[in-house]
């Protein structure tokens, strides 16, 4: 892949005249989805029942910040013919013309590099290790092939996404347990509704891209039975956690009220028909996929409520 493989009429007048600036770099990492990573990763290493010196714990954070981000980037690099095709994707750095793919190639590399030394100097080489199997996963087991091949490809390729608190665990303990195993399965279970939701509303996107989404390659009706399905297993899962050491009577509250309405959501987007939908502008979709950015966050808050209250004696169900 380099930049002599940019070609067509997307790329027709972006010939990077311009220095690429920190805030393209920046870019890169896709800032977004860090927060995510960070938030999740900083949950798994608080709730776990080793303490960290709050030294290492911020610096183990921002390794793992930046690993997330060198994913991004090199995900930005591979995807860059696609990314230039789709709506949502058009304006990231390298098919706007701001960075190289050469560039976002080195960037990504050297970035990868430093986060997994560093946060095996930092903490320990075991959550080394899973940071760069996760950046590994992200890359080559998703974006280089799941992604293009398969319409599993967000079930499978999710795995990604779920790692980041078993890493920050690992950091705190030096391993995995029940509990940063089920902060995973969390995470694993909640990106198909989530991204299929977006893809209900966003197929021509990737109808143009020629990305296999589900909703390319078996319809909306089938998404749709597949976004339920898929939420219900999530809602006993989410539920079920709040039994365990890491949840507690604020976390089922917290999970009670979001999975009714997160299954709601989906019973609403299930029972819809396509004209309904081209007419309110998929309505119901997108407002499901605005929970579902809620709902993530809101159970790992709960999570660290709960690790929170632990620590003064009054988590748990103790």
């Amino acid at each position: 892949m380099s930049d002599a493989s940019i070609t067509g009429p997307e790329f027709a007048g972006k010939g990077y005249e311009n220095e690429a600036q920190f805030g393209d770099y920046f870019a890169l990492l896709k800032p977004r989805v860090m927060t995510l990573v960070v938030f999740t990763a900083a949950v798994g290493l608080l709730a776990a029942p080793v303490a960290v010196h709050p030294f290492v714990a911020f610096c183990a954070i921002l390794f793992i910040a930046v690993g997330g981000g060198a994913s991004g980037a090199l995900n930005m690099w591979w995807d860059a013919d696609i990314d230039a095709v789709m709506t949502r994707t058009k304006r990231r750095p390298i098919p706007a013309g701001k960075v190289t793919r050469d560039e976002a190639l080195g960037f990504g590399l050297a970035l990868s590099g430093f986060s997994v030394v560093f946060l095996g100097l930092a903490s320990n080489w075991f959550a080394a290790g899973l940071l760069a199997f996760t950046i590994f996963f992200y890359v080559v087991i998703y974006t280089m092939w799941l992604k293009r091949w398969t319409p599993q490809n967000i079930v499978i390729g999710g795995a990604a996404g779920a790692f980041p608190p078993m890493i920050g665990w690992a950091v705190a303990t030096g391993g995995i347990s029940v509990d940063s195993v089920l902060m995973f399965c969390l995470t694993f279970m909640w990106t198909p509704p989530h991204f299929w939701a977006l893809a209900l509303f966003m197929r021509k996107d990737y109808d143009h891209a020629g990305v296999p989404m589900l909703t390319v390659t078996h319809g909306r009706r089938v998404t749709r039975n597949h976004i339920l399905v898929y939420t219900l297993l999530l809602a006993a899962l989410a539920i079920a956690m709040a039994f365990t050491s890491a949840g507690g009577p604020v976390y089922l509250s917290v999970a009670l009220v979001l999975n009714a309405l997160f299954v709601k959501g989906a019973y609403d987007i299930w029972r819809r028909d396509e004209e309904i939908c081209e007419v309110d502008n998929f309505r119901a979709e997108r407002k499901f996929f605005k929970l579902s950015l809620l709902y993530l966050f809101a159970h790992f808050g709960a999570i660290l409520i709960e690790a929170v209250l632990s620590g003064f004696g009054l988590g748990g169900w103790a």
